[in-house]
Formats: C-alpha cells, sequence, structure tokens
C-alpha cells in the first residue's frame, strides 16, 4: 500500500519516529465516526487520475487477488509478491498502546502541530460532521481486546469515505527541505574545510572518570538524575572548569558521554543531566499511554535542570574529586537541549513568531521543528532564564528560528558557537541557523560563532562512549579552551585550524554568511 508511508514517513528520522507512529498516526485518526474508511487513493502530481487501494482487499492474499482495485492489478501483475509484502506488514501489531496515546494526547499543542502537519499531505473525503472521537478510541480497544491492534486495524477504523494522499504536497515539502539546505550547500563550496589534525582531536593526559548522581532539585517533584565525567582522581590537568551538557528531546546523556570523555581527559569536569518531562523513559512512557506528549512547561524546566547542576557543584553536592570554577560556567547542548543553552547564555524566547506561524503551512522556512518550537505557544514569554554564571555555551543543531527573535542574540551575555549540520533536515541550516546568526552577527563581529558540519544530520554528530568524542570532539575543545582563556568580557576565538574533522569538515562560516536584511519594527 504505497499511500500509508507518504503520510507516515515525514515524522520517521530517529529520535521522531515514534511521535510518527504514536502521535503522528493517533492525530489524524482520532476523529472518527460510524462509516469507515473504503478506499484509499493516491493522486499522483500532473495527473488527472487517482491509484486506488480498497482496504477491504488488504485482508488476505485471496481477497486482495480477487480484487478489482488499482493494487489488486498490480498484486496480480506480480503474482502475489506485492500482497504478501503488504499483508506482513499491515497485519503486524503496533508496538503501542494505541488507546492511551490518544486518550492522553488530546488537548496537547504537540498533538496539534502533528495534526495540522499530518493534515497537509493528505485529505480525507466525506469526514462526517460532528466527529465522535469516542467512537474510535471504542474500536481501538475492541482490536486490541482480539489480540493487539494493528495498521490494518486503524485503516478500517478511519472516518469518512476515502483518504487521498496528494504526492504533489509531498513533492512541495521537499522541494522546500531543499531550498532551505541551499545557504549551506553554498557556504560548504564558498568556504575551506579547517585542518583535522593536531592534540585537539587526540585524547588528554587525565583518564576519566564516570559516576551516577541523584541531587534535589526545587523545581522538580523526584531528585535529579545526573551523569558525571570528570578526571581521576589527583589529577592536576587544566583548566579544571565545569561543562553542563543538555541532552535532547527524547534522548539520554549516554549518547553524550563521548563528549564529555574527551573533554574530561583533557581537565575538564562534564555533567549532564537527565531531563525527566523529554528524556528516553518519559518517550517510553507516553508510547505505553502512562504519560501524555512533553509539556510546554519544560521549556523553563530544563534549563532550571541546568541551573541546579550548577547550585550543586557550587555547595559541593556532586562528590567531585576536586574543586571547580562554578561562577564560570561553560554548556552544551543539542536539539532541544541546544536551545536549552541558548536560554542559559541570555537568549529570550518569545511568543511573537509562535503566535503568527505556526498555523502557516505554507511558510517557505517551516520545518519539522515547528512542530516542538509550537508546542511553547503561551509559556515562551516566561522561559527566559538566563544564569550569569554560565560564560560561554555550544549549541549544536538548536531549534531557533520561531523561539528567538531578532534581536535576542544582541541581549546574551555569554558568547555562543551555533553548530549545523549541512545535510540536518529535521532542523534545517538554512531558517534555523544560517539566517537567525546572519541576523545576529549583521552589525560587525559580535563575538558568536557559526559552524557548518558538512554531510552532517541530525543525530550523527552525537558522541557515546564508543565514539572517542565523535566529530565535535575537537571543535568543542578548542571552543572550551577558548573560553577558559579569554579575559572576562571577552569572546572565544577558535584558532586558525586542528578542530576539523575528517568525516565532516567543518567550517567557520561566520564571517561568509548572506547579509540579511534587518525586518521592520514591529516584524517578527
Amino acid at each position: 500500500m504505497p499511500a500509508l508511508p507518504m503520510v507516515v514517513r515525514p515524522f520517521a528520522p530517529r529520535a521522531l519516529r515514534a511521535l510518527a507512529l504514536g502521535l503522528g498516526s493517533a492525530a489524524l485518526l482520532a476523529p472518527t465516526a460510524a462509516r469507515a474508511i473504503e478506499t484509499i487513493k493516491l493522486r499522483l502530481p500532473l495527473l488527472d487520475t487517482d491509484f486506488t487501494i480498497r482496504v477491504a482487499e488488504l485482508r488476505s492474499p485471496q481477497a486482495l487477488m480477487a480484487g478489482d482495485s488499482d493494487l489488486a492489478e498490480l498484486d496480480r501483475a506480480t503474482d502475489g509478491v506485492i500482497g504478501r509484502k503488504l499483508q506482513a506488514v499491515l497485519q503486524s501489531n503496533l508496538p503501542l498502546e494505541l488507546r492511551a496515546v490518544v486518550r492522553n494526547a488530546q488537548g496537547s499543542p504537540l498533538l496539534d502541530q502533528v495534526l495540522l502537519v499530518v493534515g497537509a499531505l493528505g485529505d480525507i473525503d466525506g469526514l462526517p460532521d460532528p466527529l465522535q472521537p469516542a467512537q474510535f478510541q471504542q474500536a481501538m480497544e475492541r482490536a486490541a481486546a482480539k489480540g493487539g491492534i494493528s495498521l490494518l486495524d486503524v485503516l478500517e477504523q478511519l472516518p469518512g469515505e476515502s483518504v487521498t494522499v496528494q504526492l504533489g504536497r509531498l513533492g512541495s515539502a521537499v522541494q522546500r527541505f531543499r531550498r532551505q539546505r541551499l545557504p549551506a550547500d553554498q557556504l560548504i563550496a564558498a568556504v575551506p574545510p579547517v585542518s583535522s589534525e593536531g592534540r585537539l582531536l587526540v585524547a588528554g593526559l587525565s583518564t576519566p572518570a564516570r559516576r551516577d548522581v541523584s541531587i534535589s532539585a526545587p523545581h522538580r517533584p523526584e531528585p535529579l538524575a545526573v551523569v558525571v565525567v570528570e578526571p581521576n582522581r589527583g589529577s592536576t590537568a587544566t583548566p579544571n572548569r565545569l561543562v553542563v551538557i543538555s541532552h535532547g528531546l527524547w534522548d539520554d546523556p549516554s549518547n553524550f558521554e563521548g563528549w564529555a570523555i574527551h573533554l574530561a581527559s583533557h581537565g575538564y569536569t562534564v555533567v549532564l543531566p537527565r531531563h525527566p518531562g523529554s528524556d528516553q523513559s518519559q518517550q517510553r512512557a507516553m508510547l505505553l499511554g502512562q504519560q501524555p506528549p512533553p509539556k510546554p512547561e519544560e521549556l523553563a524546566l530544563r534549563p532550571k535542570d541546568v541551573s541546579a547542576v550548577i547550585d550543586a557543584a557550587a555547595q559541593g553536592r556532586l562528590g567531585l574529586s576536586r574543586p571547580v570554577n562554578t561562577q564560570a560556567v561553560l554548556v552544551a547542548g543539542h536539539s532541544w537541549g541546544a536551545t536549552t543553552a541558548l536560554q542559559l547564555a541570555g537568549a529570550r524566547p518569545t511568543d511573537s513568531r509562535l503566535k503568527q506561524l505556526c498555523d502557516q503551512l505554507a511558510d517557505p522556512s517551516r520545518n519539522l521543528s515547528w512542530v516542538l518550537q509550537c508546542n511553547f505557544v503561551g509559556t515562551a514569554a516566561a522561559a527566559a532564564l538566563a544564569d550569569p554564571r554560565v560564560v560561554t555555551a555550544v549549541a549544536v543543531s538548536p531549534l531557533m528560528r520561531l523561539l528567538f527573535d531578532t534581536e535576542s542574540a544582541r541581549a546574551m551575555s555569554a558568547k555562543v558557537l551555533v553548530v549545523t549540520g549541512g545535510s540536518d533536515w529535521v532542523v534545517p541550516p538554512g531558517p534555523e541557523a544560517i539566517e537567525p546568526m546572519a541576523r545576529a552577527t549583521r552589525s560587525g563581529d559580535s563575538g558568536h560563532r557559526l559552524v557548518l558540519a558538512e554531510r552532517a544530520d541530525h543525530f550523527n554528530l552525537r558522541s557515546s562512549q564508543q565514539d572517542g568524542g565523535g566529530p565535535l570532539r575537537g571543535l568543542l575543545l578548542a571552543w572550551f579552551n577558548a573560553a577558559a582563556q579569554a579575559a572576562p568580557g571577552t569572546a572565544p576565538q577558535l584558532p586558525g585550524g586542528g578542530w576539523g574533522s575528517p568525516s565532516h569538515p567543518l567550517r567557520d562560516v561566520t564571517t561568509a554568511l548572506p547579509r540579511v536584511v534587518a525586518p521592520a519594527a514591529g516584524q517578527p
């Protein structure tokens, strides 16, 4: 059945795959009525023809072979190969409690955004009014009582007469992504990569030690779990500074311990908090129907987690093997964690763009990261939580376009290094990094820097314990060394080379950013 993957696939990059299946499908399917979908139509662009699929034909190979839809004809032409493969997929149980997901996700801004984007790719013809969500939930409970919910069970309960997947719309989304990558491609072609040879990429002299610790945090009902990675006891390695690393949505500190190990081998003490409202365990609980999606309030709770870590270090509650300077802390983060790092550095979230753009499906800057950013309508303005103890930050693949206005960078007291992947389609480099950084630096040298990673997507810049620090190990070390050596109030200065990557060539494109015209007064 070609139509269904066309709906699901845009939501299936690793960390968001479960959101696609658990929320994307639930959001599309929750409204229901007595009459269920009988026909799926795959509408081809530029052709006045639909490729039809009858849901009833998908129950058995015999039904499909005897059917009269376009799919049935294709199945007969392939001697049943198409049908057997489709049934293996469609009749497998979904790996989630769909009933509970639907129940817990109702009213969530995150679910509303998923519904908005999924709905933009297809039409449900003959949708009844009024809708009755309870009937769909009851149907799913009946299906589960028979041994689980399959994709075919879901299809048979879709409301309306038929569903049409508009391949033309999907094609437009693909073209939009390509346009959003174009500024990165142009900068990569124009700026030579930094050399990837030198001591910055080699492990330091200290042997890192790892520990799990729990600390109290006044804003959380339960103790905050953190991972501590520090130089071995008795080490005299410098610079003896504290680094805090914030993970992304539905991620885990373990995916960044490679960064921590490399930094600790060079004398840094690194702490990685687990953000309980948006980590991997929260995702698992959500897909089991035990918790709703991440709450908008997490935008403010995450920077509070980092500040609580700094407090614990200052008060001696982390059991560190040697003292660290908690008045000059270095922060790094990835994806949502990168946004957390920007907040701590002084960037002020705002509701202005969120209110104006979140429902604009045709906006040329729209991308997958808007699904998460638009979850924060109504809470963004209360999430300005700069911590003056943070003197610099590294933001890897941050979500910026909607959350921060054009003046936000000027308000940051800490200097920030933004790193983005040239092939990132979850947080595309054009609207989410290049344009915001071009505006931030248009008045001259702001001290903020933008580095592009060639062939990097949203996930391959992270580093687990086994990765040796990954493609960014030299860059992280170079930036934090520069910050540790900089005089108070001055910007870190990246060295001219030695922090690149052979696998994902790195380029400092700050001075090559395109000229961006400032928006008119009052415009976001």
